[in-house]
């Protein structure tokens, strides 16, 4: 048993510490919240230094309109991820923001029936004005006008949109500009299925947007990838979309797993689930390097990301 037992170390903060340096306090202790985004940290560095990695990130729940999209940009942009599976809705906010509309600092202790009569959509403590959501509605359309007229699978899809964005901190231009494929598996739960919903109803019915043919590509992604690393923001489909993968391709699941997720894993959602429990199922290796912070993404994904931006920075590592 002592030769188990590891002593905790009490946190020390510092007047001059850099993000990494606080990161690395919290794994002196190892214990609780702290000693677990210390723990992804690590993981995570390591599976953006590794050149044999194919890291995807799952991207689940109101990140883009929380304040992280130019973090998922610069991610993108400087190669520090290879894939993204993402929910419909933060491409939506994506483009919003893309199309020159912002998202606003509100308040969640309000009289929703008022915001209502203001046209004032909330997402929690973030306020967004219906107008500006008119307006993307219209834009996305015109973009939708320019579309080739063949058949296409969810990925080519965003990349034709992505290709047609003006703004460099979007996360879908970014992505069309480094060929980073980006999967929105339910992409008809969102405005932009109601959208092309519209379009297709009323201009253009030949419209083709296969679900299913993005498996073909996500898998052979996955099969041909020496190691395979996975970083879930939230949980949902994206999660699912990606672990499923293993099921299949029965490459003896992920070799580096990090979630960050709010959820409780008793009601057995999978968005809860523990990376313990993917194990069974094959979809995290049995000797994966893995860890489930229980928290919120929005503060502890970016304390990760500096952490390990640092850490490239002084070991001149990263693809």
């Amino acid at each position: 048993m002592k030769k188990r037992t590891k002593r905790i170390k009490h946190i020390e903060v510092g007047g001059n510490m850099t993000v990494d340096e606080l990161v690395q306090e919290f794994g002196k202790s190892g214990v609780f919240c702290a000693g677990r985004i210390a723990e992804a940290t690590d993981i995570v560095y390591e599976m953006v230094s590794r050149r044999d990695v194919t890291t995807y990130l799952g991207l689940a729940g109101a990140l883009v309109p929380g304040g992280m999209r130019r973090i998922i940009t610069d991610l993108i942009r400087d190669r520090l991820i290879d894939v993204l599976v993402t929910t419909g809705a933060n491409m939506v906010h994506d483009m919003i923001e893309a199309f020159g509309a912002s998202h606003y600092k509100g308040n969640a202790m309000v009289d929703d029936a008022e915001l209502h009569k203001l046209q004032i959509d909330r997402i929690y403590d973030v306020f967004l004005h219906e107008k500006d959501f008119c307006m993307y509605d219209d834009r996305f359309i015109k973009l939708l006008e320019g579309l080739p007229s063949k058949r296409m699978s969810i990925r080519e899809f965003l990349y034709e949109m992505g290709k047609r964005i003006d703004d460099p901190n979007s996360i879908l231009r970014a992505a069309a500009d480094r060929k980073l494929p980006i999967f929105c598996p339910a992409i008809a739960d969102s405005a932009i299925g109601l959208d092309v919903w519209r379009f297709k109803t009323k201009h253009n019915p030949d419209l083709c947007v296969d679900a299913f043919a993005d498996l073909n590509d996500f898998m052979e992604i996955v099969r041909k990838a020496k190691r395979n690393g996975a970083i879930l923001l939230g949980g949902g489909v994206p999660k699912n979309f990606i672990l499923q993968a293993m099921i299949v391709v029965k490459r003896g699941g992920y070799d580096y797993a990090v979630q960050i997720t709010m959820d409780r894993p008793e009601p057995g959602g999978l968005s809860g689930a523990t990376l313990e429990e993917a194990k069974s199922w094959g979809k995290v290796g049995g000797r994966a390097r893995a860890v489930q912070v229980i928290g919120d993404a929005s503060l502890i994904f970016p304390l990760v990301v500096a952490a390990v931006r640092e850490r490239l920075a002084k070991s001149k590592l990263g693809r």
